[in-house]
């Protein structure tokens, strides 16, 4: 059976637009994608972060395919302190930043309409395939099948993070919000704020806490509400609609009995996500030749 097609404006996202000869050198060192690999048309997902690797901001970013600039797709929250934090690094750089007025649109499902994908700038969410589309400057008169709280809770069935909404300025971790399996982090490119713990935790194995999809027997209580096992805490709710949520779990909690504000929460963990999860063996031991018994 075919698969329905929806689609929500998302009135809480602003676009700005970075441009000037050196927008891609300068964004390069700043955030955790890879600016430079960036075609006219291809997104991607990045973050900003502190030096010490957390979370400052997020948004996707697209290369103009009509025009010679970088588009940012972020949360209309955080605009205006994003371009103060990025234009504090320009120095003598020639760049320059702006909001563009843009109107955002997702739509999932079944592929949008043909025209719509050519009156806009289009771009499959770089983060899953079944996350579906993103538009950019949609006209006018498109008018959207559906609310921005049915997108809201198609992506906390996936998992996918929403950055105002699940992660803490300066505190969460991009392996937390689980950046670095959704493509949102550049193994390849050279140093940007924050690399080098990013780069540690993952090469070393030292993520102990993740943002895990969970379901519950009731309706979820208020984000922040801690998560316990055994009367333990474990992790804390972020996110949730209706009785789904994510929840940032340490990954030893995954498998054990939640409850959260009296309600017993499930982890769902997606495919993609479920390996992350699994807790590092130690390496077997090499017997030593020395110590071997002979008879």
């Amino acid at each position: 059976m075919p698969t329905s097609s929806h689609s929500a404006l998302l009135e809480n996202r602003t676009v700005l637009k970075l441009s000037g000869a050196d927008r891609v050198k300068f964004l390069q060192g700043l955030v955790t994608a890879d600016v430079a690999a960036l075609e006219p048309g291809q997104a991607t997902w990045s973050a900003c972060l502190t030096p010490q690797g957390r979370w400052q901001a997020d948004f996707f970013l697209v290369s103009d395919p009509d025009d010679t600039c970088l588009l940012l797709d972020c949360a209309s929250e955080q605009a205006d302190a994003l371009c103060k934090q990025l234009l504090r690094f320009r120095l003598r750089a020639d760049v320059q930043m702006e909001p563009t007025g843009m109107r955002v649109m997702v739509t999932w499902g079944s592929p949008p309409d043909a025209a719509l994908l050519e009156n806009s700038i289009s771009f499959a969410d770089p983060r899953l395939p079944a996350a579906g589309w993103r538009l950019l400057d949609v006209p006018e008169a498109t008018q959207p099948t559906d609310t921005p709280q049915d997108y809201n809770l198609h992506r906390l069935i996936l998992g996918l993070p929403d950055g105002v909404q699940d992660c803490e300025v300066g505190r969460t971790l991009a392996a937390e919000a689980n950046m670095d399996l959704l493509g949102g982090v550049s193994w390849s490119k050279g140093c940007y704020m924050g690399q080098e713990v990013t780069a540690r935790m993952h090469y070393r194995t030292l993520v102990k806490k993740r943002m895990v999809p969970v379901a519950s027997t009731g309706p979820m209580p208020a984000p922040g509400t801690p998560v316990l096992a055994g009367g333990v805490e474990v992790g804390t709710l972020c996110s949730s609609q209706d009785h789904v949520g994510l929840a940032l779990l340490k990954t030893s909690a995954v498998t054990q009995k939640l409850d959260c504000g009296g309600h017993t929460l499930v982890p769902r963990p997606p495919v993609w996500l479920a390996e992350a999860l699994v807790p590092p063996q130690p390496p077997a031991s090499t017997p030593n030749p020395d110590s071997s018994s002979f008879s």
